[in-house]
């Protein structure tokens, strides 16, 4: 009886961290860039009664066996990496990557973290930084005369000058990994590299795979809301049955505590 209470329990605790999970989507469904998470659960140990495969005095085995699970577990949440809607902002130096990349930039401390917001800025120094005033690399520079930049889906800045002329700038790149899913969250839209994620690999966008640069355009979160109501409906649902799994145990221990009177 008491396995029923705490694999409830478990349950219980498993859906409260995916309504977390959901609930922090909900919440970023209009960050810029912002990559969607899903809960995965694992069962726990299982108490074994019988073993299958068992001999039994009528010389024959088992064919199955009795085992009593002892609930479940979240196990990791993995983050989706599917494209979000790009959407147009009429800003030069608003970049979508339309595929694989990250942008990287860099931070004060000197480490280096990567984003897929490309809402990018222009410094008092004429530098690319991100919202947040981080400078992005490679460091482009936009000079004081420009009247208007361009940049290209391979990642090459030009300028237009006060005089019609066209100057280049710079050359932007972006940063792949074999398995993204295993970037650490930083907040403020960045991440870090981990062991996980497999090392940085530095390229031109539009070829060998990394996703072409889109002047102009904001890529939005990959957030379904729909699926997520839905998955908060199921989530609700089975934290109620738990809840009443945990109700009727405790009856039934009721029930075996009131015999003797």
């Amino acid at each position: 009886m008491l396995v029923s209470l705490y694999s409830a329990a478990t349950g219980m605790n498993a859906e409260q961290r995916k309504l977390d999970i959901i609930s922090n989507n909900l919440a970023n469904v209009d960050t810029t860039g912002y990559k969607k998470q899903r809960a995965e659960f694992q069962d726990l140990l299982y108490s074994s009664v019988k073993e299958s495969g068992t001999p039994t005095a009528q010389g024959s085995i088992l064919p199955t066996g009795l085992y009593v699970g002892h609930g479940t577990r979240l196990s990791s949440t993995t983050r989706i990496f599917t494209l979000g809607n790009i959407e147009p902002t009429d800003n030069s130096t608003d970049l979508a990557i339309m595929g694989d990349g990250f942008f990287q930039v860099q931070m004060q401390d000197g480490r280096i973290d990567y984003t897929r917001d490309g809402s990018f800025k222009i410094d008092a120094n004429g530098r690319l930084t991100t919202s947040d005033g981080l400078m992005i690399i490679p460091n482009i520079v936009i000079p004081e005369n420009s009247v208007g930049i361009n940049i290209s889906p391979d990642g090459i800045v030009s300028v237009v000058l006060g005089d019609g002329s066209i100057q280049n700038v710079g050359n932007m790149t972006t940063i792949r990994f074999l398995n993204p899913s295993g970037l650490k969250p930083m907040g403020n839209n960045l991440y870090i590299e981990t062991p996980a994620s497999g090392n940085a690999v530095e390229g031109i966008p539009g070829q060998d795979g990394f996703g072409s640069l889109q002047q102009g355009y904001l890529e939005k979160s990959n957030v379904d809301v729909v699926k997520e109501m839905v998955d908060m409906i199921i989530a609700q649902r089975a934290y109620d049955i738990n809840s009443k799994t945990i109700t009727t145990a405790d009856e039934m221990l009721r029930t075996v505590s009131n015999i003797k009177r």
